[in-house]
C-alpha cells in the first residue's frame, strides 16, 4: 500500500475513535429529534454513532475484513482507556476557584464508567457482527449491491446494539415498555441514518477507486 493511502486510512480512523469516545460522553443526556414524520426520543449519544457503522462499512470495503477488526479493537481500547482518565480525573480534589469543582464533575461523569461499559459491551458485538455480515452478503453476491450489504450489515448489527445498550443500561429501573420504546427508536433512526449514508459509502469507494492506489 502506498504512504499517500494511509493518510485517508488514517483519518477515517481517527473519526471513528472520536465519534465512539464522544458518543459514550454524551449518552446521559437525552434529547428529542423532529424529522416531521416522527419525533424520536434519543441519548444524543446516538447522534454521532450511525457514523461509526459507516465507517467500518467503508474500511471493509476498501481495506478488507482484517483492518476493519483492527479499528474496532483501537476504539475499543481508546475507549478504555478514556474511562480510566475519567476515574482518575474524579481522585484529585477541585482548586476552590476552579470553573468545574468537584459536585459538577461528579455529576456529569459519575455514571460515565456504567455507560461506557454498557456501550462497549454492545459496541464490540455488534461491530463484529457488522463486519462478518457485510462480509458474508459481498461474497454471497460476488461483490456486487454494495447497497445491500451496507444497509442490511448495519440493520442487523444495529439492532443488536441498541438491545444490549438499553437493556445492560435500564434493565429493573426502566419499565419493559419505556425500553421497548427507546430501542424502537433508537432502532429506528440509526436504520434511517444507514439508508441516508448508502450514496455517501458509494462516493467515498469510487473516489478511492479513482485516486488511491487501494482497489475496493
Amino acid at each position: 500500500m502506498r504512504d499517500r493511502d494511509e493518510l485517508p486510512f488514517a483519518i477515517i480512523s481517527a473519526l471513528f475513535v472520536a465519534a465512539l469516545v464522544v458518543c459514550n460522553l454524551i449518552a446521559n443526556k437525552f434529547v428529542t429529534v423532529d424529522l416531521g414524520f416522527h419525533v424520536f426520543v434519543l441519548s444524543a449519544g446516538v447522534l454521532p454513532y450511525p457514523l461509526t457503522f459507516l465507517v467500518t462499512d467503508i474500511l471493509s470495503e476498501i481495506y478488507g475484513k482484517k483492518r476493519a477488526n483492527q479499528v474496532v479493537i483501537s476504539g475499543f481500547v481508546g475507549s478504555i482507556f478514556v474511562m480510566g482518565v475519567l476515574w482518575l480525573g474524579a481522585q484529585f480534589p477541585a482548586l476552590t476557584d476552579s470553573k468545574v469543582d468537584d459536585a459538577t464533575y461528579f455529576m456529569v461523569f459519575h455514571n460515565a464508567w456504567r455507560v461506557i461499559l454498557a456501550s462497549m459491551t454492545a459496541y464490540l458485538c455488534a461491530q463484529l457482527v457488522d463486519i462478518r455480515v457485510f462480509h458474508a452478503i459481498k461474497d454471497r453476491t460476488g461483490g456486487k449491491h454494495l447497497w445491500l450489504r451496507n444497509n442490511l450489515s448495519t440493520i442487523t448489527s444495529q439492532l443488536l446494539d441498541t438491545v444490549l445498550v438499553i437493556g445492560v443500561l435500564f434493565l429493573g429501573e426502566w419499565s419493559m415498555s419505556q425500553m421497548g420504546g427507546a430501542i424502537l427508536d433508537g432502532w429506528s433512526f440509526k436504520v434511517l441514518c444507514a439508508l441516508v449514508d448508502t450514496p455517501v459509502i458509494y462516493g467515498i469507494v469510487y473516489l478511492y477507486g479513482r485516486y488511491s492506489a487501494v482497489r475496493p
